[in-house]
């Protein structure tokens, strides 16, 4: 049976074709980071619009590459929390009606839930039980993970998540947008001990996180205390050394966390999604940790770690134990 999923929570249009095998025909993408980049983030307005552009085409292409027609589709899923509130939107209406007018069952599938899922995907296999990670622009939280339906929170972060600290500091460091990307390419260039940037809760057993301090200590390295003559940093060692050592603060902290809940759950794999989850150091340090601890790492490639559809395969767990949408679905934006 084939599935056509949606995702348009944040700035990603988004649709997938796959079957009740979990084989995806196709992935489409749609990206908005040129909209965004001149803002240094997200503005919402301006994605709820561009969602409206990019819909139609973005579903036309995903079933022109699975080759198949909508009359083939026998479910419909969609991203419906959590995540912008007008993003939302977007592609819970449009799941909606063609839910209606091809008389298929709708699915809802939690946007966090399906990063870790999307884990389950690339591996082509069970991973659950394990611990799921979820680190992106939106969130950063663990999971105690009893199946791909169940899922216990464990901790998450205070203030901002990791992803968004990546765009901040990208900002401060005048690196453009996403941020992500570009202090990975730039700390490539740099020693990761130039600064002593702080851990937050890295020695307390709490599994929670906080990167506003972070932020704030790069900000005060570039600029030192008086912030209204702030220049821009010039490129150079001085600025590589700031991207590499803030980086390497998040992934310390990110790779004992995942260290730490492990030890008190005591699983054997260790799921980590999210757009983050992209960053080659933080793999690098992951698979470490793995080797360590004697657990497996589940980690999908690039492609499924940003925002995708093809992780709402997740609704083909949710179509086996027939969890279906009612048709009065609606978008939710907070996750807990």
């Amino acid at each position: 049976m084939y599935f056509l999923a949606i995702e348009s929570s944040c700035d990603e249009t988004a649709a997938a074709v796959f079957t009740d095998s979990r084989e995806v025909l196709s992935n489409v993408v749609a990206s908005q980071a040129d909209l965004h980049a001149r803002f240094g983030g997200v503005v919402p307005e301006i994605a709820s619009r561009a969602h409206l552009r990019n819909l139609l085409p973005v579903l036309e292409e995903a079933l022109a590459q699975a080759r198949i027609t909508l009359s083939d589709i026998g479910c419909v899923a969609v991203h419906h929390t959590p995540g912008l509130v007008g993003s939302l939107l977007i592609g819970v209406s449009a799941a909606k009606i063609l839910a209606v007018a091809l008389e298929v069952p709708l699915i809802a599938v939690n946007h966090v839930a399906a990063h870790i899922y999307a884990c389950r995907l690339a591996a082509k296999r069970e991973i659950f039980p394990c611990v799921g990670l979820v680190v992106s622009g939106g969130h950063t939280a663990l999971f105690d993970c009893d199946s791909a339906l169940n899922m216990r929170f464990l901790g998450g972060t205070r203030d901002d998540a990791a992803g968004e600290a990546f765009d901040k500091v990208a900002a401060i460091l005048g690196l453009g947008f996403p941020g992500g990307p570009a202090v990975e390419r730039e700390a490539r260039h740099g020693n990761p001990y130039a600064y002593a940037f702080p851990r937050a809760f890295l020695d307390s057993e709490r599994l929670e996180f906080s990167f506003s301090g972070l932020k704030t200590a790069v900000l005060y390295a570039c600029h030192g205390q008086n912030l209204s003559r702030a220049q821009p940093v010039e490129p150079g060692p001085r600025r590589a050394d700031l991207a590499a050592s803030f980086q390497e603060a998040v992934v310390e902290v990110l790779v004992e966390k995942c260290r730490q809940a492990l030890q008190q759950t005591g699983r054997g794999v260790l799921a980590v999604g999210g757009g983050v989850s992209a960053n080659q150091r933080f793999r690098e340090q992951l698979q470490q940790l793995c080797e360590e601890e004697g657990v497996e790492l589940a980690i999908p490639p690039p492609t499924l770690c940003t925002d995708n559809a093809a992780m709402a395969a997740l609704a083909v767990e949710k179509w086996y134990a027939k969890d279906f949408a009612p048709p009065d679905l609606d978008a939710e934006p907070n996750f807990l």
